[in-house]
């Protein structure tokens, strides 16, 4: 079941099976049904988490109470409230389960002790938290300088067999549209 997990670790550094045992006494298996929350803003509860199965999408309620997803993720990625995390704050972030979905989770100290007991992890975490700041830079890059169709576009080619499973209010939300102007953006695809 946690194989996806050791592939996806063992892409950037190798393990040994004693190191591998630790990392799955770590981790805790979460399965979601759709709807279902894994983190909710402003509670103290948040992993880091690593998709098996499934789509979660990541937001928040802006001030005018509407949903503003921030980012999209699926099936082998890592996604992480990083402030939160890392500082043991609130959180900032819902992340909600938009199909069945099942993840291994690992606490701030359950990792702590994973640094401990394999000090190589270290260096997979630091190229984890490089890869999430690039990702956060270009999302943010993308919303100033992209124009919608633009943004959808790179969206469907990012996400060619996963962009049909998200629906007009989630993807609208997402590139900052209205429902009707991202019937607009289809029909001009």
């Amino acid at each position: 079941m946690y194989k996806a997990l050791r592939l996806n670790i063992e892409r950037k550094i190798n393990l040994t099976d004693e190191d591998w045992k630790f990392i799955v006494e770590k981790a805790e298996f979460i399965k979601l049904k759709k709807n279902e929350f894994l983190q909710i803003q402003d509670s103290n509860n948040s992993y880091e988490g690593f998709i098996l199965k499934g789509a979660f999408k990541t937001y928040i309620f802006n001030d005018s109470g509407n949903e503003s997803v921030i980012f999209f993720s699926f099936e082998n990625e890592w996604m992480c409230d990083l402030q939160s995390f890392y500082h043991q704050k609130p959180t900032t972030y819902n992340i909600q389960a938009m199909e069945e979905s099942e993840i291994l989770v690992i606490s701030k100290a359950n990792k702590t002790l994973l640094f401990e007991q394999v000090p190589k992890l270290i260096q997979f975490h630091i190229m984890m938290v490089e890869k999430a700041n690039i990702a956060i830079q270009q999302r943010l890059l993308d919303v100033l300088n992209k124009t919608s169709k633009q943004r959808y576009l790179d969206f469907i080619e990012r996400y060619p067999s996963k962009f049909k499973a998200i629906n007009n209010k989630n993807l609208s939300s997402y590139l900052g549209v209205s429902h009707e102007f991202l019937s607009k953006i289809k029909r001009s695809c």
